[in-house]
């Protein structure tokens, strides 16, 4: 059995029991099947039970098992592109209504907190994204102008302020993002499930979908002990594909994130580490994160995987990274290390596909998926309600396949780990 202190760390000794659910036996209808239990099934199956339809989500595993249960927890507005990327990317018209509904989305995810009574150490207190360099410096600038010609609450700060706010003297200033914020993440997918739960919506767990077919104007998917049959589908399987969706890993880069947490830290030296509890990032290629939890332990991560041999590289590197940007921590154990898989496109965009009839999947957040997994959750439930795809601020694609994608992973996690064996050494 797997050990998910291992797999899903810290998140998973802190977050509270899911609902208590069953693998799928037997022959079951509903009005829509929703395939995955992270942010984007759960909260379509949220808002469709709430809307009155009768829904079934099958996942492989258990909630919560993939990234949605094991990222860094920051609540972003956007995309990790700048805005004008993504207009030049989506066109105007979508780019513009992508930009829009992105930006929103924390406020949506700490909606659904408060209306439902999560426990998820939920902070909505804005997110600093940290200039590691002039020319992050510089990036940031352009992000501020960005964003506040379209009205975003960001601001740069200044090195002196931002060195306040982050509890270090490491960068060269801040750009303060007042939209966003933090959960625990494993707990945010919990009880995105128990609210899917009581609004009526049927969640198994350990119920891969082995095969589908269309009969009759419906759709019958079957799992190892049973089946469903339903009129629509919701695909939200991301990162972690199995059985019959497989195949969709073909068409992502494989790419990692790993965190590792420490112990708590001594009240006066809490005061002085993101005194204000806010998520932060850096502008380096191969970023690293910070944020602390609600016990007071800080938590850093960056690109790559903690397996094998990369665990204690990956390890030194955090070491090495708190005593340079935090020295005022000291000596600490590091409690827990883990990693998680990203969906990620070759430019960075999430994807509206129309798999078949009644068959339709947003998938690929690119590393921001609490925000945009949640708001796409609804917009997908709205969109099997009337089907208008305007519903969506993308436009559909047919999946395809990523040129060479195991040697892009392959380039992406080499490099990670020769960047954290090399950078900060004394």
């Amino acid at each position: 059995m797997e050990d998910r202190a291992t797999s899903h760390g810290l998140w998973a000794v802190t977050a509270p029991p899911p609902p208590d659910l069953n693998p799928l036996e037997g022959e079951h209808a509903a009005d829509v099947a929703v395939i995955g239990g992270g942010y984007t099934g759960l909260s379509a199956a949220l808002h469709l039970a709430q809307a009155g339809k009768q829904v079934i989500l099958l996942e492989a595993r258990d909630i919560g098992y993939g990234g949605a249960g094991r990222n860094a927890g920051l609540v972003n507005a956007g995309l990790w592109l700048m805005p004008e990327d993504v207009l030049k990317i989506a066109g105007k018209p979508y780019g513009e209504r992508l930009l829009a509904v992105l930006g929103a989305s924390p406020d949506l995810v700490f909606d659904l907190i408060e209306k439902h009574a999560i426990e998820c150490e939920a902070q909505h207190n804005g997110t600093l994204h940290c200039a590691h360099s002039s020319g992050g410096l510089q990036a940031l600038r352009q992000r501020e102008t960005q964003w506040q010609e379209r009205g975003a609450p960001v601001n740069l700060l200044p090195r002196e302020e931002a060195a306040a706010q982050i509890g270090s003297n490491a960068f060269l200033g801040a750009l303060l993002d007042r939209r966003a914020g933090t959960v625990q993440p494993l707990a945010y997918a919990i009880g995105l499930a128990r609210a899917a739960v009581d609004a009526g919506a049927a969640l198994y767990k350990n119920s891969p979908v082995t095969g589908f077919e269309r009969r009759s104007g419906r759709w019958r998917l079957d799992a190892p002990a049973g089946s469903v049959h339903a009129k629509a589908v919701v695909v939200a399987t991301h990162g972690y594909p199995v059985e019959a969706f497989s195949q969709h890993s073909k068409n992502l880069i494989p790419f990692n994130y790993f965190q590792f947490a420490t112990a708590p830290l001594a009240n006066d030296v809490l005061k002085t580490v993101l005194p204000g509890k806010n998520g932060a990032w850096d502008t380096a290629l191969i970023l690293s994160s910070y944020r602390l939890d609600q016990a007071g332990r800080l938590i850093i991560g960056s690109v790559g995987q903690v397996s094998g041999m990369a665990y204690g590289l990956h390890r030194q590197w955090v070491q090495r990274t708190i005593a340079r940007v935090f020295p005022q921590v000291g000596e600490v154990a590091l409690e827990y290390g883990w990693h998680g898989r990203i969906a990620m496109t070759t430019n960075h965009m999430p994807r509206f596909h129309i798999l078949d009839t009644d068959m339709v999947m947003v998938t690929s957040y690119n590393g921001r998926g609490i925000g945009p997994g949640t708001v796409f959750g609804k917009l997908l439930a709205e969109y099997v309600l009337d089907g208008k795809a305007e519903n969506i601020p993308l436009p559909v694609v047919q999946p395809s396949r990523v040129f060479m994608r195991g040697l892009r992973g392959l380039f992406y996690e080499t490099g990670a780990r020769l960047y954290h064996f090399v950078q900060r050494r004394i």
